[in-house]
């Protein structure tokens, strides 16, 4: 166990607190073992009904993953503790997406990422006015991973690819609309909430729907016709040449958006989303997505958009490939290949 997760029992509900508020719940190793084996005692515990996914204190629900343990593995062990990292996260994600006892998500502030992984397998995904819903991995060179490409293909319209592509942030609002979040309950009713579960959580849903508000309208809502129309491709360069044929500001707006993402890691998420659509298994995602987080993990773009955005700050990644067109479809199919057998993702046994 570790001290940056609270895992106990409150009477019929399991609870799992993340408590590293200092790296805004950022995912490691240790949590991600200590919540899968907290997981598991509950499964088999008859007395326990229900679990509550929550954030101990502190701005954000969970910001992601260990971004500098991935680009120190990047950097010095050839990918080796990162790609301890990637296995036993996704076996997580997958544990949860398969769990039989209802897991309610409480997506208070900054959901991102390795954040995404945890919320999005629950049965019930709670938004907040501070939820921030973001895969922003294309501008570090990463790619929207953890099960991103089974939830963001599974969105309506091409939001998911636009979600992808551009990392743009979605609210609480825009979370209940986009149906990433089951509810939409105020920040200062959440406790309440979660009292009333630890009494009766046979009627989960029930509190749920009863705590629960409608938000105010959802500003994506506004542009749904146009993700539609300029992220229908799943060739990256046509939709570049959608935008651009665009004379709007909101087009001239996500081109500057696009422009500044990995070439490399958009046409990874495009082929991913793409493939995971036609997926009938969640299992069969998580090991493609370990395909290419196993690749994506050691190629220039990702350790160098750590380097601009997250280290030195300073907003300038030098992508390689630099260019949409140099990224060539050879790349793209090596990303995506089969590992050998016995380096292929498992779920946890």
């Amino acid at each position: 166990m570790t001290e940056h997760i609270h895992a106990h029992t409150h009477g019929p509900v399991g609870h799992l607190s993340l408590n590293r508020p200092k790296a805004l719940h950022s995912l490691t190793l240790e949590m991600c073992h200590a919540m899968s084996d907290a997981l598991a005692g509950w499964a088999d515990d008859g007395a326990v009904r229900a679990i509550m996914l929550d954030h101990a204190e502190g701005r954000g629900f969970c910001a992601g993953g260990d971004i500098n343990l991935l680009r120190n593995s990047a950097l010095n062990d050839g990918g080796e503790s990162g790609r301890a990292f990637f296995h036993d996260e996704y076996r997580l994600n997958h544990q949860m997406f398969e769990y039989d006892k209802p897991i309610v998500a409480f997506m208070d502030g900054i959901t991102m990422g390795g954040g995404v992984g945890i919320a999005m397998p629950a049965r019930f995904r709670i938004a907040t006015e501070n939820t921030r819903f973001a895969m922003p991995e294309t501008g570090i060179g990463l790619f929207p991973d953890v099960g991103g490409g089974w939830y963001l293909s599974r969105l309506k319209g091409r939001l998911g690819q636009f979600l992808a592509l551009t990392g743009a942030r979605l609210d609480g609002a825009e979370c209940l609309w986009a149906g990433i979040a089951t509810h939409y309950i105020p920040s200062e009713r959440l406790s309440e909430t979660k009292a009333r579960i630890v009494d009766d959580p046979a009627n989960l849903s029930a509190i749920l729907e009863e705590m629960g508000e409608t938000p105010e309208a959802a500003r994506l809502a506004g542009n749904e016709e146009r993700i539609s129309r300029h992220f229908a491709s799943d060739d990256f360069e046509t939709i570049l040449a959608s935008l651009e044929s665009d004379d709007s500001e909101w087009a001239a707006k996500e081109l500057e958006t696009l422009r500044g993402k990995s070439p490399q890691t958009c046409k990874v998420a495009l082929r991913q989303l793409a493939d995971s659509s036609r997926l009938d298994s969640f299992a069969d995602n998580m090991a493609m997505e370990y395909r290419i987080a196993s690749r994506v993990l050691v190629r220039p773009d990702f350790a160098e958009g750590v380097r601009a955005v997250i280290v030195d700050k300073t907003n300038d990644p030098q992508w390689d490939p630099a260019t949409p067109e140099g990224v060539s479809e050879e790349l793209i199919d090596s990303i995506f290949a089969p590992l050998p057998a016995e380096e292929e993702w498992t779920p946890r046994s």
